[in-house]
């Protein structure tokens, strides 16, 4: 085991732009430095978009970028079940949308992904559901302990029922089987592996019941 006595440690590191000192006695470390970021001029930022118009490889990219969205968004599209009208972010994307049914009125966010499974397994969203953005909605999920590579493996998959007037937020994640009841709200980042009750409101990972929406009129009546 190497000894290090007590006298003044320092080490000067020299970066691109600025200097990172680390130095202090033994058993003490500081770490301090300066940078300024760089600035460019109007004529260089000006260069650099003519030199971005005149490099082939943007456009092969801008190519790749023009076929990703055509087969996660405007093909996946195509096969989906649409019921009445609905709102959707070109960013969204799809997968096997022979099997996804949007209902009437349906909201969906920017970057959020629905995914139902390749073989059978369906997404189904009922009327009037709000999806904010970066929600994944997967039906399926890679088996992963069959002794072979994750991606290699069978994947298992199953449906997802979302009822009427369900909010997911922000990057909630709604696992495969799972069926949301009517009305219920789903919190930002929760992970929901298991059925949500009717006007239920779920947070967490895994998604846990945290309160209870009020019930329309009509329905307390009732």
């Amino acid at each position: 085991m190497s000894h290090i006595d007590g006298g003044a440690i320092r080490f000067t590191l020299r970066a691109r732009f600025g200097i990172i000192a680390i130095g202090g006695q033994q058993g003490d470390a500081m770490v301090s430095g300066r940078t300024e970021k760089k600035r460019t001029t109007r004529l260089q930022r000006l260069l650099r978009l003519v030199a971005a118009a005149l490099d082939p490889r943007a456009y092969a990219h801008g190519l790749k970028v023009l076929n990703y969205y055509n087969y996660t968004h405007v093909a996946e599209l195509r096969h989906v079940t649409r019921k009445g009208v609905q709102r959707i972010s070109p960013t969204a994307s799809f997968a096997n949308g022979r099997n996804i049914t949007l209902g009437d009125r349906v909201n969906i966010g920017a970057y959020t992904s629905i995914w139902a499974g390749p073989g059978t397994a369906r997404v189904v969203l009922g009327d009037d559901v709000l999806i904010g953005p970066s929600v994944m909605i997967t039906a399926a999920s890679y088996r992963y302990d069959d002794g072979a590579p994750v991606n290699e493996q069978a994947m298992d998959e199953a449906d997802i029922i979302i009822g009427r007037d369900v909010w997911l937020g922000y990057g909630a994640v709604v696992l495969a089987g799972v069926t949301i009841g009517d009305g219920a709200v789903i919190g930002a980042g929760a992970v929901v592996r298991r059925d949500v009750p009717s006007f239920a409101i779920v947070a967490g990972s895994p998604a846990k019941i945290v309160g209870e929406r009020r019930r329309p009129e009509s329905e307390t009546e009732g």
